[in-house]
């Protein structure tokens, strides 16, 4: 009797996924068209929020948002490599870089510390310390891939800081007026305390002339990303005995390798904005993919401690921030 020859399953085909992912996308871009001051990213996120919260979403959509999340999501930031000018960056002072640096370190000692109080678990505690302090779920995601954790703690994490996140995002430009902060510093505030790079558009694009100077100071930040993954890494690869983890994640690589490309100028203009284009598209869909992780039950299960170290991390980063921008702007 011949073998049967059999497919793989439905329910692992990232198809259905990823077609309720363009979905959010599309609405999401339709929504920036129509208002330009509506970045597509904050809508995306949002969108996936409320639908994961509002319909009861089958097992089978779990592979492409998966996907999104992960693989794409990844990608797009190593297209935000084509997006950072060295010389922005640089232009920006050695206060503002050495703010970026404090912000990141203070933030992600002093949560390890607070989650030890507050009897958080340790994973979880250094998940959340991690995408807190320097860029969101995708340091969560690569935090995870250079010390593997607990797969519910991964989901928690990337709850907290996709909730939290947004709440900055919504919340930093309300407060803003009251800050006394020229856009230069408002931007300095944004891109030194909000947890995403898509959140952090999300929170200077209301504030004529803040988005520039606050994407490069989030991607300062970003690229703190690299050494502290090298160093758990190191500290892991020195305690574990299997098979060990990368010194550093391929798409933190490929972010430094695009940042570089962008700095011998040689990259034309329109190659830039097509990368721009597709960027958008792809963080779009990570950032919807993200939003479906906002599970409220989920949050709640997580527990009151974990709550409280999410919010205590977001305001602890957010005053780090404000107040370097007070003293160097």
């Amino acid at each position: 009797m011949g073998s049967i020859r059999t497919t793989p399953r439905a329910i692992d085909s990232p198809v259905p996924g990823l077609t309720v992912v363009a979905g959010g996308v599309t609405v999401a871009m339709f929504a920036a068209w129509v208002l330009p001051s509506v970045s597509a990213l904050t809508v995306a996120v949002l969108l996936g929020a409320v639908v994961a919260n509002v319909v009861r979403l089958p097992a089978s959509f779990a592979p492409g948002f998966q996907l999104a999340g992960r693989r794409l999501l990844r990608a797009g930031i190593v297209l935000l490599g084509l997006k950072l000018v060295i010389r922005d960056v640089l232009a920006l002072g050695y206060e503002v870089l050495a703010l970026a640096v404090v912000a990141v370190v203070v933030t992600f000692v002093v949560t390890r510390w607070l989650g030890r109080v507050l009897g958080v678990g340790e994973g979880l505690s250094l998940l959340i310390a991690t995408g807190f302090s320097i860029c969101g779920a995708s340091a969560v995601a690569a935090m995870n891939g250079v010390r593997e954790q607990d797969e519910e703690d991964v989901a928690r994490a990337l709850g907290l800081v996709t909730l939290f996140g947004t709440v900055a995002m919504f919340g930093l430009p309300a407060l803003h007026p009251l800050t006394g902060l020229s856009p230069a510093g408002y931007g300095v505030w944004a891109g030194g305390s909000v947890h995403e790079v898509a959140q952090v558009v999300g929170a200077a694009g209301p504030v004529a002339g803040a988005l520039a100077i606050a994407v490069a100071v989030k991607l300062t930040r970003v690229v703190l990303l690299a050494p502290m993954l090298a160093a758990v890494s190191i500290a892991e690869r020195r305690r574990f005995t299997g098979t060990r983890p990368p010194i550093v994640p391929l798409f933190v690589v490929g972010f430094l390798v695009a940042a570089a490309v962008r700095a011998t100028g040689l990259v034309p203009d329109v190659v830039l904005s097509f990368a721009t284009f597709v960027d958008n598209l792809l963080l779009a869909a990570g950032m919807f993919a993200l939003g479906t992780a906002v599970r409220l039950r989920s949050l709640v299960r997580s527990g009151l401690p974990a709550l409280v170290l999410g919010l205590l991390s977001t305001v602890l980063i957010a005053a780090v921030a404000l107040t370097g921008a007070l003293l160097i702007t």
